[in-house]
């Protein structure tokens, strides 16, 4: 920049140097040999042609000063005003390393979005509910070039950040996996995503969220208040929005307070630390990556937090999964409408030695009865009761007549812990149980 004031100033010296010099020269040009009065006319000529020349170039000269110096006076006030606009989000400041009050800690909200304008539902939820900027900044990770959900997305300004994922080639796939091309281009974003949250922003915990997705009053609170218990209890490695078996006939709307431990990794909007990035990321799979995430490989004995009542809703019936699960299910589930004040609760009980004490206490003591005495009304017992099953096709049968989700992943059953699937029945509260000696998930149950 001084470098280019300086030229300015030059050229204006050269200016005035160029007028004192042509001054000079024609005071001083010797006499020409004609007589008196024609020489005086022809000398005031000349002298007239001559500087008009020289003006003509000095203001050729002038010109150019003036252009280059709108140019230069244009680019700097370019580079102030970029200097002025939002950037990228900031790093994140470490979170702490022992659990405390989380009202302070930024959290990000990374929405993964494709080809959806519809992408406007989630993020316009997302921004109603949002009780801090600075807290939860957007980050919106758009995939396949879609001209329409980038315009969408990039109308609420400085309100996101909107990223690219640059790689829209196609995939490698197997043959047998021809139809299954989405699943590798998803798997390959959420890498990509993933790891501009936490390898390029720096920041030490997330919550994903995709496009399709929209969330309750409290799904701020919920995420806040559910953080410290990821940084305490290494036994959990996320906490989900969501509930598989969620339907409004199967949880009890008036104690949306209640929270769980589940072995099922539900996803749906879901929080994670850097510090599971860490370790999924050098193995992370080409496709599928959230029945990947079920393995127990991946799991390893940990657990997720998850509610009652679900924290978000999926609105995207169409999708690479062409609809499985929605009409039947997904479509149905309920959206927790009133907002509770998570911060403001004691949420210790989730952690593991306590909430084994408590939760298989309480399912275990429940009395047991069959399926025939639950349909029918026959039961004697007030209260909550255990329906025990002992097996894979016991647990699949009766899952299905009660209308929960009846598919294990790697013998996992959706929203169960130990094998206890917890639910409401006709308004009574019902424990899907395997015996108390339980001996672990069998992973041949898929």
């Amino acid at each position: 920049m001084l470098k280019k004031s300086s030229l300015v100033a030059w050229g204006a010296a050269l200016f005035v140097a160029w007028n004192g010099l042509l001054l000079l020269f024609l005071w001083s040009r010797p006499p020409s040999p004609i007589p008196a009065g024609s020489r005086l006319t022809a000398e005031v000529v000349r002298l007239a042609q001559d500087a008009e020349k020289e003006l003509g170039k000095q203001q050729e000269l002038l010109k150019q000063i003036q252009r280059y110096s709108g140019v230069w006076g244009e680019r700097r006030r370019r580079k102030q005003k970029q200097r002025k606009l939002p950037s990228t989000p900031k790093p994140s400041p470490p979170l702490p390393a022992t659990p405390g009050d989380a009202s302070g800690a930024v959290i990000p909200v990374l929405v993964l979005a494709c080809d959806r304008s519809t992408v406007k539902r989630c993020l316009d939820k997302l921004l109603s509910y949002r009780p801090s900027e600075k807290r939860f900044p957007l980050i919106v990770s758009q995939d396949c070039g879609h001209a329409e959900t980038a315009r969408v997305i990039s109308s609420y300004g400085s309100s996101v950040a909107h990223i690219q994922q640059p790689d829209l080639s196609e995939p490698p796939v197997p043959p047998e996996h021809r139809k299954f091309q989405g699943y590798y281009k998803i798997a390959r974003h959420y890498r990509w995503a993933l790891g501009q949250v936490f390898r390029v922003f720096r920041y030490r915990a997330a919550i994903v969220v995709e496009d399709d997705l929209e969330v309750a009053p409290d799904f701020f609170e919920y995420f806040q208040a559910a953080l410290p218990l990821l940084w305490s209890d290494p036994s959990l490695w996320c906490v989900s929005a969501w509930n598989d078996n969620g339907k409004e006939q199967l949880v009890d709307a008036a104690r949306a307070e209640l929270l769980y431990r589940t072995d099922f990794f539900p996803g749906l909007g879901w929080l994670l630390l850097a510090e599971l990035w860490d370790e999924l990321e050098p193995k992370w799979p080409a496709a599928f990556w959230d029945d990947w995430m079920r393995r127990p490989e991946q799991r390893r004995d940990r657990s997720c937090v998850r509610p009652e009542v679900s924290r978000t809703m999926t609105f995207g019936r169409k999708g690479v999964s062409h609809g499985q699960f929605f009409d039947q299910y997904l479509k149905f589930i309920k959206l927790n409408d009133r907002f509770v004040p998570f911060t403001q609760l004691d949420l210790s009980y989730l952690k593991k030695d306590a909430y084994e004490r408590s939760f298989l206490s309480l399912v275990y003591s429940a009395p047991e009865v069959k399926l025939e005495e639950l349909q029918g009304g026959l039961s004697r017992a007030t209260g909550a009761v255990r329906l025990q099953y002992q097996g894979r096709d016991s647990f699949k049968a009766l899952a299905k007549a009660l209308g929960l989700m009846d598919d294990l992943k790697s013998g996992v059953p959706r929203a169960g812990y130990r094998g206890i699937v917890s639910f409401v029945y006709r308004g009574r509260r019902v424990y899907l149980a395997p015996p108390p000696d339980w001996p672990g998930y069998d992973p041949s149950w898929s």
